[in-house]
C-alpha cells in the first residue's frame, strides 16, 4: 500500500514501525505540532515524528486539517489510504474522501464502547475487565464509522493506563498489517445499543477525594499512570500516588492509620487505601520504602483532597 499516517504519541509510533517492517510505502507523516513538555517545557518531537524522520519521511505539521494548503498536500501524494492513530486533529469530511481506501483509525476500545478521546483511563476508571482494539473506517462522526477488524484485550487489577496501552499498542499494530493486507474489506456498522463516550481527562479528576471508596481510588491510581498522576496533601506536602491497592482498615476519611514498609496505609469512605509508591512535588517516583526514608508520615496524620 501507498500510505499516509496520521499519529502522534508512542501508541500510534508502535504501528508505524509495524507498517514500514512490513513493506507499505509510507510517503507521508502527519502529527500535531511541536509542544513544550517536562518539566524544564522543552519542546520535544513527538514519538512519530522521531521515527519519521529517522526514516526520511516527510513530516506535515498542520495546526488544524481545515487548512488549504494542507489539504493540497494530502492530496497530491496520491496514497491508497490514510492510517490514523491516536492523531488528535479532526479530520474534516474533505479529506476523509481524498486517499483511495479512506481514513482507517486504529482505536483502544471495543466500539462502540469508549469512543473519544480517552478510553483506555475510562475503562479503566469504570471497573472493565476487558477492553480492545477497534479498526474502524473513519466517517465524519466521533469514533462512529463501521469496523473493519478488532480484538479483545483483558485488564488485569493491577493493570495501569501505561502498561495496558502497551498491550493495546501492540493489537493495534499486528490489526492494522492484517487490515491493510485484506483492503478492501468489509466493514461491520456499530451497534446502536451499548455506546459509551470517553471524554478528554481533566487533571481535576486525579485529586484523590478520601470519601470514595477504597476501591475507586485504587482505579484512579492506575487510570492516571502516567498522566496527569493521581495526587493528594498530606501534611502540606503535594504528592503524587503511582501505586496503590486497597487495604483493609476503617477510620475517619483521609487519616493515615500506618505507615512502614509495606505502605502507607490511608482510611477512605469505604475501607483503605494502601499507597506503595509516592513522589514528591519535584522529586522522582519512589518504593514507599525509600520514600518513607527521606519523609516523614507518621499514623495520625491527615491525607487531604488536592483542590489546587
Amino acid at each position: 500500500m501507498r500510505l499516509i499516517f496520521a499519529g502522534t504519541p508512542e501508541f500510534a509510533a508502535v504501528a508505524l514501525r509495524a507498517i514500514m517492517a512490513a513493506g507499505h510505502e509510507v510517503v507521508l507523516v502527519m502529527t500535531q505540532p511541536d509542544r513544550a513538555s517536562g518539566r524544564g517545557l522543552v519542546v520535544r518531537p513527538a514519538p512519530v515524528k522521531q521515527l519519521a524522520e529517522a526514516a526520511a519521511i516527510e513530516v506535515l505539521q498542520p495546526a488544524n486539517l481545515r487548512d488549504h494548503a494542507a489539504q493540497e498536500r494530502i492530496r497530491s501524494v496520491a496514497a491508497d489510504v490514510m492510517v490514523v492513530a491516536a492523531y488528535g486533529l479532526i479530520l474534516p469530511q474533505a479529506v476523509l474522501d481524498i486517499p483511495r481506501f479512506g481514513c482507517i483509525n486504529i482505536h483502544a476500545s471495543l466500539l462502540p464502547r469508549w469512543r473519544g478521546a480517552a478510553p483506555v483511563q475510562r475503562a479503566i476508571l469504570a471497573g472493565d475487565t476487558q477492553t480492545g482494539v477497534s479498526i474502524m473506517q473513519m466517517d465524519a462522526g466521533l469514533d462512529s464509522g463501521p469496523v473493519l477488524m478488532s480484538a479483545m484485550v483483558p485488564i488485569a487489577d493491577y493493570d495501569s493506563a501505561s502498561v495496558l496501552l502497551d498491550r493495546l499498542a501492540a493489537t493495534g499494530a499486528r490489526l492494522i498489517i492484517e487490515v491493510l493486507a485484506q483492503l478492501p474489506l468489509a466493514a461491520q456498522p456499530q451497534p446502536e445499543g451499548g455506546i459509551t463516550y470517553a471524554v478528554k481527562i481533566d487533571k481535576r479528576e486525579a485529586a484523590l477525594d478520601w470519601h470514595l471508596p477504597a476501591a475507586q481510588l485504587a482505579r484512579q491510581v492506575r487510570a492516571f499512570d502516567p498522566v496527569p498522576g493521581a495526587t493528594c496533601v498530606i501534611e502540606g506536602k503535594l504528592l503524587k500516588v503511582w501505586s496503590a491497592q486497597t487495604a483493609t482498615g476503617e477510620g475517619l476519611p483521609g487519616t493515615v492509620l500506618s505507615a512502614d514498609r509495606s505502605g502507607v496505609v490511608v482510611a477512605c469512605g469505604e475501607g483503605a487505601l494502601r499507597l506503595t509508591e509516592l513522589q514528591r512535588e519535584g522529586g522522582k517516583r519512589l518504593p514507599v520504602t525509600l520514600f518513607l526514608a527521606g519523609t516523614r508520615i507518621r499514623p495520625g496524620d491527615r491525607c487531604l483532597t488536592n483542590t489546587a
